[in-house]
């Protein structure tokens, strides 16, 4: 049997930073956090899909 990731949670994501921003998690569990939502998967896509940030 194969552990097949689940897809990427932009709203988990999304909420780990807000609660970072709030001062209610520590840095490292906000990276945990957005870790095991998926944030790595989601960058990947980004940079195979040649997104740049813009200015």
């Amino acid at each position: 049997m194969t552990f097949e990731q689940p897809a990427p949670d932009l709203a988990k994501i999304i909420a780990a930073w807000d609660e970072f921003e709030a001062g209610e998690q520590a840095p490292g569990r906000v990276l945990a956090n957005m870790k095991t939502a998926g944030l790595p998967r989601v960058l990947a896509e980004l940079v195979e899909q040649g997104w740049t940030p813009s200015a």
